[in-house]
C-alpha cells in the first residue's frame, strides 16, 4: 500500500512556484502582504502580471484545496492585487490565478485553474 505524501503550506507554495516555472511562468515575488490581504505568489506570463493564489489540503476531509477558496478570500485577494498595482505601478494585462496542490503518492499533484478569480 503506498502512502501519500504531505507537504506544509510553505512547501506547497515552494512547490507550486516550480510547477510554474515549469510551464513558462517566471517568479516576480513571493508572498507579497498588504493591510488587505497577502498575495503567494506573484508571477509573469507573456507580459501578463499573474497572482497566484495557492491552496493545499493534506486530506479532503474538510473539502478539498479549490473550495476552500470562498467569496471572502476572493474579495481579499482582489484587494491585495489591486494594492499590489498601485505600488509597483502595474499597467497592462494582469490575470488571478489558482493552484491547488494535493498530496500524491508519486509526489505532489496539482489543479492549475488559469482566471479563477475575476474582479466585479
Amino acid at each position: 500500500m503506498s502512502r501519500s505524501i504531505a507537504l506544509t503550506g510553505p512547501q506547497a507554495e515552494s512547490w507550486a512556484a516550480e510547477y510554474l516555472t515549469a510551464r513558462g511562468l517566471r517568479l516576480i515575488e513571493r508572498n507579497y502582504r498588504c493591510r488587505s490581504g497577502e498575495i503567494d505568489l506573484v508571477m509573469a506570463e507573456s507580459g501578463t502580471v499573474v497572482f497566484v493564489e495557492v491552496r493545499y489540503r493534506s486530506s479532503s476531509r474538510y473539502g478539498g484545496a479549490l473550495e476552500s477558496v470562498d467569496r471572502h478570500k476572493c474579495r481579499r485577494l482582489l484587494s491585495a492585487a489591486q494594492h499590489y498595482m498601485v505600488e509597483r505601478r502595474v499597467r497592462g494585462a494582469v490575470r488571478l490565478d489558482v493552484v491547488a496542490v494535493s498530496p500524491g503518492t508519486a509526489g505532489p499533484e496539482a489543479e492549475w485553474i488559469r482566471n479563477a478569480i475575476e474582479a466585479p
